[in-house]
């Protein structure tokens, strides 16, 4: 038997084949069109859901739930999205409209809650409270206390890039200045690099962008490091340790068994971890503890959020 997840994101949304082992065994692809109404997304991701089916020979009797990670505010009361950067398929009532063309139940998250959903659930003992910190274009999280996803009493916990780190510091594009997610976004880490190589015309970080700051990407930015470039080296230590102060609240604050980092930014971990641990072991309340929360790098990658996504039905049960 089988569980669907569709992940659905400003670019591009995936819909996944899980197995009953959170395996995914199977994906299709399309591009985001950021102009469709909620009636047409919701035509969209079902004919994607059968499109999926069909290429891998599965029946409707094989499949038990189907689950949507979005991204926004997912109400799982009213079963729509709300505050997300005005998306206009954002407005309709996303799951009342696939409800409403499958006999299977559809389930609906957080895209961020559903790829921490994802990492829990692959890992061979479950920590009874586990938090993951995605950094890519934004700063997401999401939190799993006592095998259940922390929600809210409004649906939008969770959103851990919207703590403030630096008193009236870089606005951010929720209206609030100094937010975690203007320092330790992928977005803000390139925005470092291009101001540093403006003040570095030696920078390895020219050669590896082509002399373009336009190709400039956060994985050039870790490159760049691995070969000694002073530019990005301070660049990089500076991106730490912001984001150094984004974890150690958290923790303070929360104090979970585990802290994943996903997203984009973490596949240069082997970088970025020992950097954390040694920054966030000094900040935290707990420092002197002889037990305190295991930093770690997700393991699903991209896949968190669709394998997430296609096993909500267990975070019901």
């Amino acid at each position: 038997m089988y569980d669907i997840g569709i992940d659905v994101g400003g670019t591009g949304i995936t819909a996944g084949l899980v197995d009953d082992a959170c395996r995914l065994v199977a994906e299709r692809n399309i591009a985001t069109d950021r102009e469709l109404t909620a009636g047409t997304m919701a035509k969209v991701l079902m004919r994607l859901v059968r499109e999926l089916m069909k290429e891998n020979g599965i029946k409707a009797s094989e499949i038990q739930t189907i689950g949507v990670g979005v991204p926004g505010t997912a109400n799982g009361r009213t079963g729509r999205i709300e505050y997300a950067n005005n998306l206009p398929f954002c407005q309709g009532n996303l799951r009342e409209l696939l409800q409403s063309q499958t006999s299977k139940k559809i389930f609906f998250e957080n895209d961020a809650n559903a790829a921490a959903w994802g990492e829990y659930l692959v890992l061979d003992k479950k920590p009874d409270s586990f938090l993951m910190v995605t950094l890519g274009t934004g700063v997401g999280g999401g939190i799993i206390l006592d095998g259940k996803i922390l929600r809210g009493v409004n649906y939008a916990a969770g959103e851990l890039g919207h703590m403030t780190i630096r008193y009236n510091g870089i606005p951010c594009n929720c209206g609030r200045r100094g937010c975690l997610e203007a320092y330790a976004s992928a977005e803000a880490l390139i925005a470092r690099a291009r101001k540093a190589m403006d003040k570095k015309e030696n920078s390895l970080l020219w050669a590896l962008c082509r002399e373009n700051q336009g190709n400039m990407n956060a994985k050039l930015v870790f490159d760049a490091y691995r070969q000694g470039d002073k530019t990005a080296i301070k660049v990089v230590r500076k991106y730490a340790e912001y984001l150094s102060e984004g974890l150690a609240n958290i923790i303070n604050i929360l104090q979970p068994e585990v802290l994943c980092i996903g997203g984009g930014v973490s596949k240069s971990g082997d970088i970025l971890m020992p950097l954390l641990r040694e920054r966030v072991r000094e900040k935290i309340y707990s420092r002197d503890s002889a037990e305190n929360t295991e930093l770690t790098v997700a393991k699903l990658d991209n896949d968190a959020g669709i394998i997430g996504a296609a096993k909500l039905r267990l975070c019901e049960e």
